[in-house]
């Protein structure tokens, strides 16, 4: 597979990027871009070949769930069985931006996505290319670490494509992501599961849920 590279701006996408981006998804391929943490790859959560391109490109573990971006509450209510309160306080603080909540997942979701968990990783993001993706596609979109798994999260497009060559078609450079990765936190039980802490630190999560 030949990768292609194509230079944008992270807060000011033009246009054009933002459709060959979508187009690329909608064929079913493989696209990193800049996020507000760091680079992801992103791809239809509907379509399982794209599915299986990005378990592949990752050398993921299929039982591990695979994130998602949504444009608000709207959507990620859609995709959900059910969402507990703690998930309306977090993500009035806290979206868009850097956290990612863990949720029972709807029917409407592929148990492959899901890692065969029935469980769903969502986050809305503030970055301007993928919330216009998502606009543009009017779907969710598979979010995931622009890695190797087990390797750190690539931090510009270049860093990208040395790692990802060949095992992706799509980068879209949008320079150097300088900032946290998101914090992942797992809301599916009474007691809320700090998983991984990023941008969005576990005291702020204990006081916006102690309101």
């Amino acid at each position: 597979m030949t990768t292609s590279l194509i230079e944008t701006t992270h807060d000011e996408p033009d246009r054009q990027a933002v459709d060959i981006a979508a187009q690329a998804v909608r064929d079913g391929e493989v696209v990193a871009i800049p996020s507000d943490a760091l680079y992801v790859l992103v791809a239809d959560p509907f379509n399982l070949n794209a599915v299986a391109k990005v378990y592949e490109a990752k050398g993921r573990e299929i039982h591990r769930s695979l994130p998602l971006l949504v444009d608000g509450v709207q959507m990620a209510e859609e995709y959900s069985s059910w969402l507990s309160s703690s998930f309306y306080l977090l993500t009035r603080r806290f979206w868009p931006g850097l956290l990612t909540v863990i949720v029972p997942a709807s029917a409407k979701i592929p148990l492959r996505v899901t890692g065969n968990t029935g469980r769903l990783a969502l986050r809305r993001s503030a970055a301007p290319l993928a919330t216009g993706l998502i606009e543009r596609l009017e779907t969710p979109l598979i979010a995931t670490s622009a890695n190797v798994s087990g390797r750190p999260t690539c931090r510009s497009g270049f860093e990208v494509l040395g790692t990802m060559d060949g095992r992706i078609r799509l980068i879209m450079d949008g320079g150097v992501i300088d900032g946290p990765p998101a914090t992942t936190i797992d809301i599916t039980s009474a007691q809320w599961r700090l998983i991984k802490e990023g941008g969005v630190s576990r005291r702020d999560i204990d006081a916006c849920l102690a309101t």
